[in-house]
């Protein structure tokens, strides 16, 4: 990773996701977490504190150190044990069938192969877990998409990759995950390129 990926963008990340009103969203999309969890994406540790009581463990994947080290105080104070347990979202270091449950909170954006990422997800989750996600992407609105196809360029220039346009359900979907739950909503405040959120579970 350069400097600006590991230095910079992790904090800029902690700011836009860890706005207090994106809170009460992450406590809804971990609530259907239980056991054994991956969380890809990790980042800052901002869904630490969020998971039920239901949940036993969660190992962390995340490729940046920078992201890491803003989580240190969260990931000590957790009541929950956490470990880094991977790098890279689109090659999991686990066996078949590890987990009970999955969370990916702003991170199916920016993992360059996407379809990757969500077959290791079913890979490395048995038969009948739960993934719980939190994601922007593809707005609903035809107006909004030309406008995420505009910006789209310059913002993964900048945000490490990010897309604005992924169609987060059809991608779970088309990835062999069964859409169990899923709301789609523009989060107050923010410019609709960004706000068109996503958020549900899906089953393995």
């Amino acid at each position: 990773m350069g400097f600006y990926d590991d230095r910079i963008l992790p904090h800029l990340v902690e700011k836009t996701c860890g706005m207090a009103a994106m809170r009460p969203l992450r406590r809804r999309a971990c609530a259907g977490l239980s056991g054994e969890v991956v969380e890809i994406g990790f980042g800052s540790g901002l869904n630490v504190g969020l998971y039920p009581d239901a949940v036993t463990r969660v190992s962390a994947v995340e490729p940046s150190d920078g992201g890491w080290g803003l989580a240190s105080k969260r990931v000590a104070a957790s009541t929950v044990p956490i470990e880094r347990a991977g790098l890279d979202g689109q090659r999991l270091p686990f066996d078949d069938n590890t987990f009970d449950s999955a969370l990916s909170t702003f991170t199916l954006c920016t993992i360059p192969d996407v379809g990757a990422a969500l077959a290791e997800l079913r890979r490395v989750v048995k038969p009948g877990g739960t993934v719980c996600f939190l994601e922007h992407g593809r707005a609903p609105d035809e107006k909004v998409r030309r406008t995420q196809r505009l910006l789209e360029p310059v913002q993964k220039r900048l945000g490490g990759g990010c897309h604005l346009t992924r169609d987060v359900p059809s991608l779970l979907a088309g990835s062999g995950l069964v859409v169990a739950d899923l709301d789609q909503f523009y989060a107050k405040g923010a410019p609709r390129p960004y706000a068109a959120l996503s958020t549900g579970t899906a089953t393995v």
